[in-house]
Order: structure tokens, then C-alpha cells, then sequence
């Protein structure tokens, strides 16, 4: 019997290759979109999924109740952890996390590498596999390592390299240390990073500020003991608060700061760690959005939808061809349920034949959406059990609603009416009338999405920022010399050259430069009576006219013998609240006062989704400088680049040259948005030519259906203009339709997207008004030439039509 309907379920399907065709390409490109799409989301979401521990394991966030709102942080000082190991019960392990690069140096090779400072218990705590080595205590003794199978290659060649020795730059001091342990290379979908694991102690900050408390500048994971929550932990750890932060709670309070809820200044927060790479802290307070990938899922799923739609509107479409067929086959005995399934039989092979070919083009595509996206998955993904069950789950569920639904109302049809050749209901009319709606409300939806997202990304890099980004390139200053001294050289070697303006130095980068690294520095200070806060900027003397920061008031640094000065930007100078802030005397060491030199003007240093904070510039040899700004000639850019990498090389020539254009730079850090636009963009253009399918299919129907009226109309004087649009007001109508409905939901989702963000575009009308168009236009250019050609035909061969 299921042979039976197999057959002649093919013999149906081949005689109406049109529509079958049609189908199958709208499904197999909608499955492959789908499949990419969902491998991408689960990317996303298989972030710190692969730790045994996972679950027990917590990034420790410390919030604040400043005078001006709740502030979350996760830099911690130094004797946070021991302490919390041994006063707060249900601390199973704990370590503390200090991610940065350093210059590692065996025989003649000196690479920078990423380095991660930690405790003991770190590879106790995640999963990090040791191939060879100490598994038990890799980093048992403070001069031991562990280095990754990639890192192991870069320094040395192979990764047969336990008990080898190599320096390390510390503090400008190279420092002998052994590798231990061989571990197995990280996985992208980890947060922490590295080719090399040293002990916390011995990180260039250890000695300085193990004891103070307010010193922050690493992070803190902790273990928790099975059966002690984060609420309970967290609980728990008020008096040990109460105790250590107690001089802090008494500033605050001075201040005017406002208790929370639980009339608390200060608390520890635990975030799970699979919400680490999900968590932000732009409003003072932890947030945890995984709005990204489930956006990718959701356009996923909205492709399918559209493509779904089509099957299902064209399959009703064509149950007026096939009513004589009905009604012949109830008459011969035939009941419900065997017509079901010879429908849903169809539908059946349809769906096989398109997810075949679906998951053959997502195999086929995998490298170009990979590039163009720059998506971290593999075929691996494909084949795993989850994504396997996931994607069989969803093909099920898909044809038993999508396939079941006509093939129901096919078999549910009297056989009188069936044998009339007319179906006298207007419910499956109405079906297809409100799903069209809702394709192309989704649409509209997505081209609104992507004009909005192009236009807020078109914004942020266009937008001055305050500084010259096109001139000045930036690079690390990750070389075996001083980094003062370096700068100086370099000032020294393109001396004289008229492409190079200026040469500068600080402590963080503008942007994302190549080398991936990205650092802040802040402090806070008493002034006058409250506690001031401040990020804190370390710099060379010209390092404000090489950026072309603009002076407010006062006076740039002149020299190094400025050293004694600060220089503040206008964010800072209405924190101080003075009126004239040139008369401020910054107290940002105990007992030596740091005059005011100059205020610059506001500049964004931060990225645009974060409001301008206090800066201010301090001048110290004491305090390294990480990168190297170099201002160049707009005349002859390429040039000078090339000039300042020949200089690099020949002052440093064991250093690679990671040199950057900081607008660049700044076109890294939003990313994220242009990889979401693109997704968006690409989904909008998938969306629109999959319901543009669908209205030509049924163009077709409805041609073909009404052909005998369009003769008659031909023959009583119907011009072609007149019988054209009567045969597409009707499409037209849902296109409008669809547009009124899907713009105000449109609107409230840019709307809000775009809280996110300090600095953003206004939310304009054309945006919608562009969308419309583009949806109406693609209506008419779709089916016009079918009712067009229609309209055309010769009237006598229309009426001849049975």
C-alpha cells in the first residue's frame, strides 16, 4: 500500500514540474540557509560548554553603589582570592586570571606570545588537557609553565619540549622559566585564551599589590562545592565584605551613594561561566543577552517559514486542478485517511529530495559562508548527535504541519463539490491570503533590520570622534627594549623625514589593533572631601598632538619634564566641579599633588555603545608604555607605512611589526555588527526571492484559473492595462498589508536595538518607507510579467481553454 502511494506520488509530482521545481529550490535553499545559520547560533551558544566543571564554575563580579548609580566590575585586587578560599565556606577551588602578551626568547627567536597568569588550581578547575607532562600539579613550582601545542611549535620548533627552558620578559627583566606540561591547543568557543600558563605570582604586579586591597587588575574564577549555589555563596559572602571593603562602604556612604534593595554598598556577584561570553556590564550591573545567536536562529527559522509558506500556499493553489481527481477517487471508494496519505506522501518525497539537496549545499557553501561571516564552525558540527537530532526533529515536525495541512484539507473535501471542479470555500482562500501576509511581513521586517543596521554602522565609522584616525597608525610596542626608550628611537630614526608628523606612546591602544589586545586603566582618588573616579591613560609627552586632541584650555605636555602634570579631557574637568579646573591639584598618589596642565576636549576612547568618561593623561617611566602611535602625511600614507615598518625592523628585528591604521582599528570593534547586518542582509535577500517564488507560483494558479475571464474580458473592451492590474491589486493588497502590519513591529525592535548604543542613529521614517518600497516594487517586477504576458494573449485561445 505505501509503495503504491510512493508511485503515484512521483507520477504527480513529475507531471507538474513547474511547481514541484519550485518547491524543491525554495526548500533546498531555505534548509541550507537554516542548517548554516543554526550551526553558527549553536557556535555561539557552545561558549565554556566543554569545561567538566562547568557548571560549579563562576566569574566573580564585584558592584558598587556609586553616588551616580550601580557600577559592576571584574578586576579584583590580588588577596581577594586567598581570602575568599579560606573565610567564605562552599569555595571548592578559586583562581585568579591575568590575560596578556608577553616576549618570549629561546636561542635567537623572540616571539610575542599570549600568556595567562594563574593559580595552581587553574587546570584542576577547567578543562584543559595536558597531553604530556605534570598533569597532576602542572604548575606546581613558580618558574614552571604549561604550554599549548601551538605555542610549544611557535617557540621551539616541535611539541617535544618538557623540561626545556626559556626567558620570559618580566617587568623588562628576562626571567628564566620550564615548561611542565604540553596542553592541547584551546578551542575557539573558550574565553580564556593562551599559549602559555604561568603562575599568577609571578606576574609583574604580584610583589606590588598582593597586599592591597585596592589594587585591581585581575580577574577571580571560582569553584563551588557541590550543593552551594551562587545565591548562597553570594549570601555568605556579606560580612567577608562587611570586612575587608569596610573603609570603601564608609566612602560611599559619604559620598551620597544609595543602597540597594538589601541596603547594601557593596556585594559579590557570581556569573556562571557558560554566561561569561554573553555578559556586559554597560549599565552599571551584569547583563547577560544571548540576543545574538538566538537572532541567528530566528532568522533561521524565518527563512524555513517563508519557504514553508510557499509549499503550503501553492498546494492549496492547486487543489482546484486537482478537485475532479478527488471527487473520481471518493467515488471509487477511497477513503479519508488514504487520501491523506497519498497527499502527505508527496509532500513526503518534496521534503526528503530538499533536505538532501539542502544538506549538500550547506557542505558546498561552508567555506564562503565561513569567510564572509567569519563563523568559527565546521562540518564536525553536521554531523553531531545534538545538531543531528535537532535538524531530524525539526524535518519531522515540518512535514507533518506543512505537508499534513493541504494534504488534510485535500482529503476533507465532499465528493460532490470535488466532482463540481469548484471549491465553493473561502477558508483556504483566507489561509493563504494571512500567510502571505506573513511572509512578506517578514520581509519587510528583515530590509528594515538591515537598512537600519548599515545605517547605525555607516554612523559609527563616519562619526569624528575626536581624534585623527585616518593619519595615525598604532602598533604594540612588544620588543626586548624599554618601551620609553623606544619610542624615543623611533622618534630619533624618523627624525627628518617630512611624511612622519609625530611619535608618540601609551598604555592602550585606540580600537582593536591586530594584535587582538584591547586594556583600561582606571583609578579613583580623593578630592576635596569625596572619591573621584577616572580612567587613567599613561603616555609620552607628544602623544596628544600626535592623536589631534583638540585643547580646551590650559596647556598640552611640552616635555618629559612634564612628568610632575596631568592633563585632563572636559568629562573629567566637570567630575572635579570646578570652575576653573587649571587650579586642581590631583592627589592620585599619597601626598604628591599633580597639577592640571590642560583640559582637552571630550573625545570617544571607548567604543560608540559606551557614553564619554573621565580621562586623564599622567606621564611616568615607571609605568610601560604597550603601544606605539606614529602620526603620518595624508600625502603619501602607503609609503610611510612602510617606512615606519623598515624602522621597526631595525630597531627590533627578532619583534614582528603589527602596525595599524587606528581607523582600522575602530572599524574591528564593530564586527560583531557588520557580521549580524550581513547575516540580516543576506537573510533579507534569501526571504525576499523565496516569497517572490512563492508569488510567481501562484501568479501562475491564478492565471491559469482566471484565463477564461480574461477572454472575456479581452472581447467586451478590457484594455491590457485594466485586466494587468485587476489580476494584481489582489497581491498587491497583502504586500500593503503586510507592510502596515510589519512596520511598527519593526520599529519597536530598532528602537530598541538601538538603546544599546550612546551614540546612534535617529530612527528615521525613509527607513520604512524604503523597505516598503523595495517589497512592493520586487511584488510588481515578479508577478507583472506573468499577468502582463496574460493580459496579452489572444482572447480565442483564452475562451477555448477547458
Amino acid at each position: 500500500m505505501f509503495k503504491n502511494y510512493l508511485i503515484i506520488a512521483w507520477r504527480n509530482l513529475i507531471k507538474d514540474k513547474t511547481n514541484t521545481s519550485l518547491n524543491v529550490i525554495g526548500l533546498s535553499v531555505a534548509f541550507a540557509v537554516a542548517i548554516l545559520l543554526g550551526m553558527a547560533a549553536m557556535y555561539q551558544l557552545s561558549y565554556d560548554g566543554f569545561h567538566t566543571n562547568g557548571d560549579a564554575i563562576y566569574k566573580v563580579v564585584r558592584t558598587e553603589q556609586t553616588p551616580k548609580g550601580p557600577k559592576a566590575g571584574t578586576a579584583q585586587p590580588a588577596p581577594l582570592a586567598p581570602a575568599l578560599n579560606t573565610e567564605v565556606p562552599g569555595v571548592k577551588r578559586i583562581t585568579r586570571c591575568v590575560e596578556d602578551g608577553t616576549l618570549a626568547l629561546y636561542n635567537d627567536k623572540e616571539i610575542s606570545m599570549d600568556i595567562i597568569w594563574v593559580d595552581q588550581e587553574f587546570f584542576s578547575m577547567f578543562s584543559f588537557p595536558i597531553l604530556t607532562g605534570n598533569e597532576n600539579k602542572p604548575l606546581a613550582d613558580l618558574n614552571s609553565v604549561v604550554v599549548t601545542q601551538d605555542g610549544a611549535k611557535k617557540l621551539f620548533g616541535s611539541t617535544d619540549v618538557i623540561g626545556k627552558t626559556f626567558n620570559m620578559l618580566v617587568n623588562g627583566i628576562e626571567k628564566p622559566f620550564t615548561v611542565s606540561a604540553v596542553a592541547k591547543d584551546i578551542v575557539p568557543q573558550s574565553n580564556l585564551d593562551f599559549q602559555i600558563a604561568a603562575r599568577f605570582e609571578s606576574h609583574r604586579e604580584y610583589n606590588e599589590g598582593k597586599e592591597e586591597w585596592d589594587r585591581q587588575y585581575h580577574a577571580v574564577y571560582v569553584e563551588l562545592e557541590e550543593g552551594i549555589t551562587a545565591s548562597v555563596f553570594e549570601k555568605s559572602s556579606e560580612p567577608f565584605i562587611d570586612l575587608h571593603y569596610g573603609e570603601g562602604i564608609d566612602r560611599l556612604k559619604r559620598d551620597g551613594a544609595t543602597a540597594d534593595e538589601n541596603g547594601r554598598f557593596i556585594n559579590l556577584k557570581l556569573v556562571p561561566l557558560k554566561d561569561v561570553h554573553f555578559a556586559s556590564f554597560k549599565n552599571g550591573l551584569v547583563e547577560v543577552s544571548r540576543s545574538r545567536p538566538y537572532l541567528i536562529f530566528g532568522i533561521a527559522l524565518l527563512i524555513l517559514f517563508i519557504a514553508c509558506v510557499n509549499y503550503i500556499n501553492m498546494s492549496i493553489a492547486k487543489t482546484t486542478k486537482r478537485l475532479k481527481e478527488i471527487g473520481m477517487r471518493k467515488t471509487l471508494g477511497a477513503q479519508k485517511q488514504q487520501l491523506f496519505f497519498q497527499f502527505w506522501s508527496e509532500s513526503l518525497f518534496v521534503f526528503l529530495i530538499s533536505i538532501s539537496i539542502g544538506v549538500v549545499l550547506s557542505f558546498v557553501f561552508l567555506n564562503d559562508f565561513k569567510s564572509i561571516f567569519n563563523a568559527q564552525i565546521s562540518s564536525e558540527m553536521l554531523l553531531s548527535s545534538m545538531f543531528l537530532i535537532g535538524l531530524l526533529l525539526t524535518v519531522l515536525v515540518i512535514t507533518m504541519v506543512v505537508g499534513g495541512y493541504p494534504a488534510l484539507l485535500m482529503s476533507r473535501l465532499g465528493t460532490i463539490q470535488s466532482l463540481k471542479g469548484k471549491l465553493e470555500s473561502s477558508g483556504s482562500n483566507q489561509v493563504r491570503n494571512v500567510l502571505m501576509v506573513f511572509q512578506f511581513g517578514i520581509a519587510i521586517l528583515m530590509i528594515v533590520g538591515t537598512l537600519v543596521l548599515w545605517g547605525q554602522i555607516d554612523y559609527m565609522r563616519n562619526k569624528d570622534l575626536g581624534f585623527d584616525k585616518e593619519q595615525v597608525v598604532s602598533f604594540p610596542l612588544n620588543g626586548k627594549r624599554n618601551s620609553h626608550d623606544m619610542v624615543e628611537l623611533l622618534r630619533d630614526e624618523l627624525n627628518g623625514n617630512p611624511d612622519i608628523l609625530s611619535v608618540s606612546g601609551a598604555d592602550s591602544n585606540l580600537g582593536l589593533g591586530k594584535d587582538g589586545g584591547r586594556s583600561s586603566s582606571g583609578i579613583g582618588f580623593e578630592y576635596k572631601g569625596r572619591i573621584v573616579m577616572t580612567n587613567f591613560l599613561v603616555v609620552d609627552h607628544e602623544y596628544i598632538q600626535t592623536l589631534g586632541l583638540k585643547i580646551a584650555a590650559g596647556r598640552n605636555f611640552e616635555s618629559a619634564a612634564d612628568s610632575l602634570g596631568v592633563v585632563i579631557n572636559e568629562s573629567m574637568a566637570k567630575e572635579l566641579g570646578e570652575q576653573d579646573p587649571l587650579t586642581s591639584q590631583l592627589e592620585i598618589e599619597d601626598g604628591v599633588f599633580y597639577p592640571v596642565l590642560g583640559v582637552v576636549k571630550d573625545y570617544n576612547f571607548n567604543n560608540l555603545d559606551r557614553a564619554i568618561a573621565p580621562m586623564t593623561f599622567f606621564m611616568s617611566r615607571q609605568q610601560d608604555l604597550s603601544y606605539g602611535f606614529v602620526k603620518v602625511s595624508p600625502t603619501n600614507m602607503p609609503n610611510s607605512f612602510a617606512v615606519l615598518e623598515t624602522v621597526w625592523n631595525k630597531l627590533e628585528p627578532n619583534a614582528e611589526f603589527l602596525g595599524s591604521f587606528i581607523d582600522e582599528n575602530i572599524d574591528r570593534t564593530f564586527k560583531q555588527e557588520e557580521t549580524t547586518a550581513k547575516m540580516i542582509a543576506s537573510g533579507s535577500i534569501i526571504a525576499i526571492l523565496l516569497s517572490c517564488m512563492g508569488l510567481f507560483a501562484m501568479s501562475l494558479l491564478i492565471v491559469s484559473q482566471r484565463t477564461k475571464e480574461i477572454g472575456i474580458r479581452k472581447v467586451v473592451g478590457a484594455s491590457v492595462t485594466s485586466i494587468a492590474y485587476i489580476l494584481t491589486k489582489d497581491f498587491l493588497k497583502l504586500v500593503l498589508v503586510a507592510f502596515v502590519i510589519a512596520s511598527p513591529i519593526a520599529w519597536w525592535a530598532m528602537r530598541e536595538w538601538l538603546q544599546n548604543y550612546a551614540y546612534r542613529i535617529e530612527l528615521s521614517i525613509w527607513y520604512f518607507v524604503g523597505a516598503g518600497t523595495i517589497a512592493v516594487l520586487i511584488a510588481m517586477l515578479t508577478i507583472g510579467s506573468r499577468t502582463i504576458t496574460a493580459a496579452r494573449a489572444n482572447p480565442v485561445k483564452s475562451l477555448r481553454t477547458e
